[in-house]
């Protein structure tokens, strides 16, 4: 199975080896902001030119924002735009032309209909203190040096590696693995170089193939699984709070840069602006270490992983509860469980969004009405089962499994209208009632561990 793979190390430069790093970062910030303000003059000039009442065939021709149109047109002004440029290497360049052909598409697409979710803005300048340094390189000398603790790249020599690179030059070695790119970026005040490979992996099968596990994801535990193990939740931003609010405030006392006054910022001002990303940089990757340490035991110990389609957009309107959520990283969890399920072998089924996990009960499969979400124990009305909400609703999870067949490969398929159907209609998938439609005092109930439905009513006890 070919599949891209992405490997990230930190880098140890030398004060030198980061000033021509810097230097590449700016150049594709000068060609990005070039290329904007021709595109925006163009179509300044073109919307212009209509209210005139000039005909459509007579407007100033317009631009192209493909990357092979702006490449074009970078190389006949960069001469006068950036006499300097042999200075650095034309990835360089290469690099800034390129977020802005992707950054015109998008906006297009989202403009057009054709891309999906939140609407994407225009793409803006970028700044010298808002752009985060990055530059990437796809032709040339790319390579890891046999000691595996430095590479090298076009333009930047040998970089040293802060850790070894034995797992990236294994691959190499076994001819499993070909480089394709390989891009440096600062992160929390530390280099990194990420190389996207196209890697052989060689299928796996989970330790117990007919293993089902359903996982239910929350604020109080990080994941509850229908095998009765809890996950506790770190809760690394909370606990990185009283250090953050120190230095956040150390900072405001601080000199800070006014452009308004040509106010340049002073050395403490910046020195606390290090140490507040730094703590920021930290709280990220113990989050990202330990949901990959969550996602792949799942992948490896279970052939078959349930979780639900969490409305986040939704619950992070809950002002009380909003950075708890944020924290938990509900959907990195998903997406590492999309792509390890199949490196595995295994499968990944997301439940409907509406299905009852919660309200339903895991032994006999009433649905109650409403259940608060002040509610922790589950109570059955009908059946007198009494267990933790969390628990129930990854019971429930994992009875889902089921209605899935079993030569299901994990990918979400499409409906006619082209959108997700994440659980099958045989399954347990809630209804939307309308007002008036159950008479009061019953409730509706699903049949157990996830059977096909015959809509029966009866009366809750």
């Amino acid at each position: 199975m070919n599949t891209i793979q992405a490997y990230r190390f930190a880098l140890d430069l030398t004060p030198r080896q980061e000033r021509v790093v810097l230097a590449h970062a700016g150049a594709a910030r000068v060609a990005h902001n070039w290329a904007l303000g021709q595109i925006k003059a163009v179509m300044g000039q073109r919307a212009a030119e209509r209210t005139y009442g000039v005909a459509e065939a007579d407007l100033t021709p317009a631009t192209g924002w493909t990357l092979p149109a702006l490449r074009k047109a970078w190389n006949s002004a960069k001469d006068e735009v950036a006499p300097w440029w042999r200075e650095c290497s034309k990835e360089a360049f290469n690099t800034g032309l390129d977020g802005l052909a992707r950054a015109m598409k998008n906006w297009s697409d989202s403009r057009g209909g054709k891309r999906a979710g939140r609407s994407v803005g225009f793409a803006r300048r970028k700044t010298k203190r808002r752009t985060t340094p990055s530059v990437r390189f796809t032709t040339g000398a790319i390579r890891v040096e046999p000691d595996r603790k430095h590479v090298v790249l076009p333009r930047l020599g040998r970089l040293a590696l802060h850790e070894s690179a034995r797992k990236l030059a294994r691959r190499l070695d076994n001819g499993t693995a070909r480089i394709m790119s390989a891009t440096v970026r600062r992160d929390g005040g530390r280099w990194y170089v990420s190389f996207t490979c196209e890697v052989q992996r060689t299928p796996c099968v989970p330790a117990p193939p007919a293993s089902t596990v359903g996982v239910d994801l929350g604020v109080k535990h990080l994941a509850v699984l229908s095998t009765g193990e809890v996950v506790a939740n770190p809760r690394h931003l909370a606990q990185a709070s009283r250090r953050l609010r120190r230095l956040a405030r150390r900072q405001s006392r601080r000199i800070s840069p006014d452009w308004r006054v040509r106010r340049a910022e002073s050395k403490r001002w910046e020195g606390t602006r290090r140490a507040l990303a730094s703590v920021h940089a930290r709280v990220a990757h113990l989050r990202r270490d330990g949901l990959h340490k969550l996602t792949t035991r799942l992948a490896r110990e279970h052939g078959t992983v349930v979780v639900e389609d969490l409305n986040v957009a939704g619950m992070l309107r809950n002002r009380k509860l909003a950075r708890h959520i944020a924290d938990t990283g509900f959907a990195e969890i998903r997406r590492q469980l999309t792509y390890k399920t199949q490196w595995s072998g295994g499968q990944l089924i997301v439940a409907n969004r509406w299905y009852p996990s919660s309200k339903a009960c895991s032994g006999c499969g009433a649905v109650k009405a409403k259940l608060a979400l002040s509610e922790r124990t589950y109570t059955c009305t009908t059946c007198d089962l009494t267990l933790d909400r969390d628990l129930n609703a990854a019971l429930n999870l994992a009875a889902l499994a089921r209605n899935v067949a079993d030569d299901r490969s994990g990918r979400e398929s499409l409906n006619g209208r082209g959108a997700d159907r994440k659980t099958p209609l045989a399954g347990l998938v809630a209804v939307k009632r309308l007002p008036g439609t159950a008479p009061a005092g019953q409730t509706g109930t699903v049949p157990p561990q996830g059977g096909a439905t015959d809509r029966v009513r009866t009366k809750a006890h």
